[in-house]
């Protein structure tokens, strides 16, 4: 945690593609962490899912054509 100010700082500086996939239901990851990112990326990609800490593999079926979909688009 000592560690997020400076992550913050380089998405902030950066502001790289990003895209965010979180569980609803994650009880070490709150759901408020994963909109948080848009106030260093403006405009990242927030994605929630019905899941908890685990998402990718309780989700992948609805997760993974969002990474697709993610991957493919047109970069600048």
């Amino acid at each position: 945690m000592r560690l997020y100010p400076a992550w913050q700082a380089w998405l902030r500086r950066h502001r790289p593609p990003t895209l965010v996939l979180w569980g609803r239901g994650d009880a070490i990851f709150l759901e408020p962490g994963a909109h948080a990112y848009r106030r260093d990326v403006p405009e990242a990609e927030v994605r929630v899912f019905d899941a908890g800490h685990f998402a990718l593999e309780e989700k992948l079926p609805e997760i993974a054509p969002a990474i697709e979909a993610f991957l493919n688009r047109p970069t600048t």
